[in-house]
């Protein structure tokens, strides 16, 4: 069996080639690694609990529920009702303040703060636009709104409609249309609890054995009052 040594020779160098590409590669991603570790690592004897109140600057009233965000360390809170916050950052850190209506407002805490706690209040600058007054016709022209008011007919068109829905038959129409409500629930519901009371442990009463209601219904035959109207 023969052998090409200049073949060989060639494959070897490309394994070695590809094999310390790979080397390079390796050793690039350990130390981008370890310089962001290092960029990103903190000294936790400096960390500081900032506390504060978020207000507005019209009328220094607080503004609950706005955002402030550590641009720094990408996280941020919520105020609460009260426009009051706290969050833990480190000297230098970037705060951004936001809130609807308002100014966005950014604040960095000093890095010569001796004590690990740090109370603020901050204002934030309304975001307000001055725009010139705009009238709004319902016509196109003077000369078509003139002529809509002199044909326009009010009368008909409210006055007639209103007594028309306002009649005694209209209302009575609707009355009859309408379940009852609680008041009158509740009075049906106390008068057959105070009859089942009155008749408690005897027979209903019933207007066909009662002789004064017999009585009363001729008196009235007799007096006319009975009659169709």
């Amino acid at each position: 069996m023969l052998i090409n040594y200049k073949r060989f020779h060639f494959l070897y160098f490309l394994l070695n080639l590809v094999a310390m590409k790979q080397f390079f590669a390796c050793v690039f991603c350990v130390g981008t690694v370890a310089l962001y570790a290092q960029d990103y690592s903190v000294d936790s004897t400096k960390i500081l609990q900032i506390s504060g109140v978020v207000i507005g600057e019209d009328d220094l009233e607080p503004l609950p529920y706005s955002t402030v965000w550590n641009r720094t360390l990408r996280k941020g809170v919520i105020s609460d009702y009260l426009g009051f916050f706290t969050l833990v950052s480190f000297p230098g850190d970037t705060l951004v303040f936001n809130f609807m209506g308002y100014k966005s407002s950014t604040y960095i805490i000093p890095d010569t703060l001796e004590e690990n706690r740090y109370s603020m209040v901050h204002m934030l600058e309304r975001d307000t636009l001055n725009m010139p007054e705009v009238v709004v016709y319902p016509w196109p022209s003077r000369e078509e709104f003139a002529r809509y008011f002199v044909n326009m007919k009010p009368y008909d068109d409210a006055m007639r409609r209103a007594q028309r829905e306002l009649s005694n038959e209209s209302l009575a129409f609707t009355a009859a249309r309408l379940n009852n409500d609680a008041s009158l629930a509740y009075g049906y519901a106390q008068n057959q609890r105070l009859t089942k009371l009155y008749t408690n442990g005897q027979l209903p009463a019933n207007n066909l054995f009662n002789p004064y209601a017999w009585a009363k219904l001729v008196q009235d035959w007799k007096a006319g009052k009975l009659s169709r109207q």
